[in-house]
């Protein structure tokens, strides 16, 4: 996994040229294909020129599914949100998120003008490579997830990110990721001086359509 080749994605460009970038992260088993339809369904005006760039995970057997094979950012070994994966592998996966901010760099985006969003597993990929990347970014969308290996990620030295905008968004009856794991983070994040935007719905282990009415009006907002 650690010579992993540049990761396929789909593209989605809200105009011809672009002066925004959001690079959105499937969750465990979907692959770059799941949020794409959502862009149309956010109702963006034509003036907010933005890519976004759905990644395809690598493909891997996940220890939780019994060695089943499905697109994942990392392993999985139990339910447990504190110890169910290797850092280690988490922070392969920020490695490639990182490439990809590189590439919209090299083709003009500046980091400040670039999005990290994801949803459940890709969340985590989110938050991880958001706050340790050198230069301010644009913020970070986080998406019915959590935080593992918390405590080394908060401590480290976020100054880069110094007041970044973060929109995180949970449901209020999520089978998979509790809900008292976002009110945890949250307020974990709010504490370090990030400018989180936090929201609950009522809804499962899913994306609602009042909670993609939100991330159009927090991108609108943000990205000006």
């Amino acid at each position: 996994m650690k010579n992993m080749p540049e990761l396929p994605c789909e593209i989605v460009k809200t105009s011809e040229t672009t002066e925004y970038t959001v690079i959105w992260l499937h969750g465990l088993g979907a692959d770059g294909n799941d949020f794409v339809p959502i862009v149309s369904k956010l109702k963006l005006p034509e003036s907010l020129a933005i890519k976004f760039v759905f990644p395809h995970a690598p493909v891997r057997p996940i220890t939780l599914n019994n060695g089943y094979q499905m697109r994942a950012w990392f392993d999985m070994y139990s339910l447990d949100r504190v110890d169910n994966a290797k850092e280690e592998d988490i922070l392969i996966s920020v490695t490639w998120i990182n490439d990809l901010i590189a590439q919209e760099v090299e083709m003009g985006t500046p980091a400040r003008k670039i999005v990290l969003a994801g949803f459940s597993q890709g969340g985590v990929i989110a938050i991880h490579a958001g706050l340790r990347y050198p230069n301010k970014l644009a913020g970070i969308m986080m998406l019915s997830t959590y935080i593992p290996f918390e405590e080394n990620l908060l401590k480290l030295d976020h100054q880069a990110q110094n007041n970044l905008d973060i929109f995180a968004a949970h449901g209020l009856s999520d089978p998979v990721i509790p809900f008292k794991s976002w009110q945890n983070y949250t307020a974990k994040l709010k504490s370090l001086d990030f400018n989180v935007e936090a929201h609950s719905y009522s809804m499962e282990h899913s994306v609602s359509q009042l909670e993609i009415s939100d991330i159009s009006a927090w991108l609108q907002k943000i990205l000006k």
